[in-house]
């Protein structure tokens, strides 16, 4: 019994740890459609700004064009190349994996900046940006979130003379206008604008991201938003970028429901991949299955007050955890005396609250024992 426990958890472990969950953590996500380790800029950017007034019907209609035509020429198409050949036959061939959007908000002295999902350069072996004229030209990756599906590219600034400027996301209301413009479907879909309102400014959505499952905080719309839109913009009527377009449900029967990751949400993720490459956030070390996904023989010695928690899959020996003493098959139930019911929560607790360098207890039942291990949390710098 005991070589099959570890075969099996081995298993889980390999699908649910992500990257070795770092715990340190949307999700394709263009997420619950079928496209979709850890928290947290960019100082507002002093860019041209369209003049939106609004004095009569056709004003208005005329400076939403000029709006967009403005807007348009910060949209760019970001193509994903991954190996399609055999290196080893001699083929290292490249081939287009996947497209998606992406948004300049920075013009330095020689680069440009572009945010986009991750999901839509995830994997690559190489990037290429499209710009709005056509012009193609190679991207280098500055740095790359899974958990929160954001990526912040550099292009050379040659031809680029369009930024868009961050809005305040917080200002958000149900009903105000906004407009969406990114590549649905393919770049021959390239700039196509949507208009809409804002559905609900404030949103939790769960997703599944390839660093593990997550609540992701997001706006929604009914600008219409397909998949190819990832990485594009969410704009207001001023003419300023308030969210990244990042989620589309995507079933038969339901329309209308498109999502953005807030601006404000936004500019302190990019800041920080802009200056180390990643987000830096808390690492423990180990693998995580919530205990609903684990066989009852496995979790039978638990007591009756156990009513949620977390088993540990997999534990790297030299991090926190593994000098702590956790071990394999470990549960989880609490952290600093706060309930931990499923690994998202524990992820949400460990990033939102907990912090590198601070001490943490946890609750812990061993062969359906409690016991309290304390352990201080390291970077997931050391982490790749």
């Amino acid at each position: 019994m005991a070589n099959f426990a570890t075969r099996f958890l081995s298993t889980v472990g390999a699908g649910v740890l992500g990257s070795s969950l770092t715990l340190g953590v949307v999700a394709n996500t263009d997420l619950l459609q079928t496209s979709t380790k850890q928290e947290e800029g960019v100082a507002s950017v002093n860019t041209p700004q369209p003049n939106v007034t609004q004095t009569s019907a056709n004003q208005s209609i005329t400076n939403l064009s000029d709006m967009v035509e403005h807007a348009s020429k910060a949209i760019v198409g970001v193509s994903n190349f991954k190996n399609a050949g055999n290196r080893f036959a001699g083929d290292a061939s490249l081939a287009e994996f996947g497209t998606g959007s992406g948004v300049i908000y920075q013009i330095g002295d020689e680069h440009a900046y572009i945010v986009t999902n991750n999901h839509v350069i995830e994997g690559s072996n190489k990037i290429e940006v499209t710009l709005h004229d056509g012009e193609k030209v190679q991207a280098e990756l500055i740095g790359s979130d899974a958990l929160t599906d954001l990526a912040v590219l550099k292009i050379p600034n040659k031809g680029v003379d369009t930024a868009l400027e961050f809005g305040d996301s917080d200002k958000l209301r149900a009903g105000d206008s906004v407009v969406a413009i990114g590549n649905p479907l393919s770049l021959d879909f390239s700039g196509t604008v949507t208009q809409g309102i804002i559905s609900a400014p404030a949103r939790s959505i769960d997703v599944k991201t390839t660093a593990g499952n997550w609540e992701m905080n997001v706006i929604q719309t009914d600008a219409a938003i397909n998949p190819g839109n990832s990485g594009g913009a969410l704009i207001n009527a001023d003419g300023k970028l308030i969210g990244i377009n990042s989620l589309k449900i995507a079933e038969n029967g339901i329309e209308g429901l498109g999502f953005a990751i807030p601006s404000n949400d936004v500019i302190p993720l990019v800041e920080e991949m802009m200056e180390n490459g990643k987000i830096e956030r808390p690492y423990i070390g180990i693998g995580l299955a919530d205990l609903a996904e684990i066989p009852y023989m496995y979790v039978e010695n638990l007591p009756e007050e156990v009513k949620g928690g977390v088993m540990v899959t997999n534990v790297d020996p030299s991090s926190a955890a593994g000098k702590a003493g956790l071990k394999q098959q470990d549960v989880i139930t609490a952290i600093n005396g706060e309930t931990i019911n499923n690994s998202m929560e524990l992820r949400k607790l460990l990033y939102s609250k907990l912090s590198v360098g601070d001490k943490a207890t946890f609750t812990v039942y061993t062969d359906g024992k409690k016991r309290s291990v304390e352990l201080t949390l390291t970077s997931n710098s050391s982490v790749e």
